[in-house]
């Protein structure tokens, strides 16, 4: 069960540094904002919080200042998790080489919670009072929305 979720946590982690990394590419044509990791978390469409022509020109530095270190994380992560992989598959299996690939792959995955912590403080720091308001609200939307779903997907797996 330990070997499934590592396996499933690497592979989510995976999505969201991809994510990470299509928002610090910055938003595509028509020079609107993109939905990705800032305030509040991955899926915040900043455009929801009106920014300002200058809080977006932060907000794009901050992606590019972020950019390269992510790109790094993100290949290193998908290196790790394809090790784990590798590591779970082996025969005859050899616990230390599965404990110590997890072990290489869970710090990778601390790096990445960071860099996201980091990358999100800096835009939060651009915000207005008004828009973090705004941004805070919407994230307990949000979470509320996925609890909602949660919760009707285990009715559905237990009827």
């Amino acid at each position: 069960m330990n070997r499934f979720r590592s396996l499933v946590t690497g592979v989510a982690l995976l999505a969201l540094l991809a994510t990470t990394v299509a928002y610090a590419q910055g938003p595509r044509g028509g020079g609107r904002g993109g939905r990705g990791f800032g305030p509040g978390g991955p899926g915040l469409a900043l455009n929801e919080l009106n920014l300002t022509d200058a809080q977006r020109e932060q907000v794009r530095e901050i992606r590019g200042r972020y950019q390269e270190q992510i790109q790094a994380l993100s290949r290193r992560l998908g290196d790790l998790t394809a090790k784990q992989r590798q590591a779970i598959e082996t025969i005859p299996v050899n616990e230390t080489l599965i404990t110590s690939a997890t072990q290489d792959m869970t710090q990778a995955q601390v790096e990445v919670a960071i860099q996201e912590a980091r990358i999100n403080a800096d835009i939060w720091s651009v915000l207005t009072p008004e828009q973090q308001a705004k941004a805070t609200k919407l994230r307990a939307e949000r979470k509320a929305q996925m609890e909602q779903r949660r919760q009707e997907n285990q009715q559905r797996r237990g009827q």
